[in-house]
């Protein structure tokens, strides 16, 4: 029988959390579909997350493992885990669970109702509740101007980590994809509008799980590659309008 939800949670050195958190999915999930798939997708860790995860696995089946050596970016985690889905739909989920899982319910019903492709939580929506730090809130905001400059997409936020897609129309998006770290979201989305995909952002609830200043300085330090690496794929999406 096919699946009907497969939920993709990327993770890289998630070891003390790991385990818990994709039973916790696995938990939530089953109460709203009862055919799912969890993949979570081990981004070359240097801790215990692939034997946390495994640890999972042995005690729900509903939970399959991608595994793999060398570090490769959130965005290369969350392609390998998308290309690997089988099911009708497939979301992708942070790790962390800053977002929880019981958004996706919702999401799927407005799906259904609204015929999309793309279901994308958005922290922009008016309506989403959000306890996370004020200065990731100002990069929100400024790379919602900088995104609006560039690619004039049909939505305000693609950065949310919590999407919803129908498996079918996404994966020859992903084929075309290079991006293999912050700016997956973007590459994905800029393709997706494209193809002419339809998309609905939908609100969401952000609880903020996050360690404080060691995630603040890797933030710092990425904001320059998120921008180069945007300008990058702006000049890729203008040559595939050219072919």
């Amino acid at each position: 029988m096919k699946v009907t939800l497969a939920v993709v949670m990327p993770a890289y050195n998630e070891g003390n959390r790991i385990y818990e958190n994709l039973l916790s999915c696995a938990k939530t999930v089953e109460g709203f579909c009862p055919s799912f798939r969890i993949l979570a997708v081990n981004d070359g860790s240097t801790d215990n997350t692939e034997e946390e995860m495994r640890r999972a696995a042995a005690e729900d089946s509903r939970i399959g493992i991608i595994s793999y050596e060398k570090n490769r970016g959130k965005g290369y985690a969350i392609r390998r885990g998308m290309t690997a889905s089988r099911a009708e739909y497939t979301a992708f989920l942070d790790a962390d669970l800053d977002l929880p899982a019981e958004q996706l319910e919702g999401y799927l019903q407005v799906m259904k109702q609204e015929q999309a492709d793309i279901v994308l939580g958005s922290k922009l929506h008016p309506d989403s509740h959000l306890k996370y730090p004020f200065y990731r809130k100002i990069m929100t905001h400024g790379y919602y101007l900088i995104l609006k400059m560039l690619f004039r997409l049909p939505i305000r936020d693609t950065q949310t980590g919590i999407k919803l897609f129908r498996t079918e129309r996404i994966h020859p998006v992903i084929q075309k994809m290079q991006s293999d770290r912050f700016c997956f979201d973007i590459e994905l989305l800029a393709i997706a509008a494209k193809y002419g995909l339809s998309m609905v952002e939908q609100p969401v609830e952000v609880c903020y799980h996050g360690d404080g200043e060691r995630k603040t300085k890797i933030r710092l330090r990425t904001v320059f590659d998120m921008f180069f690496e945007t300008l990058r794929i702006k000049r890729r999406i203008s040559k595939m309008n050219a072919e």
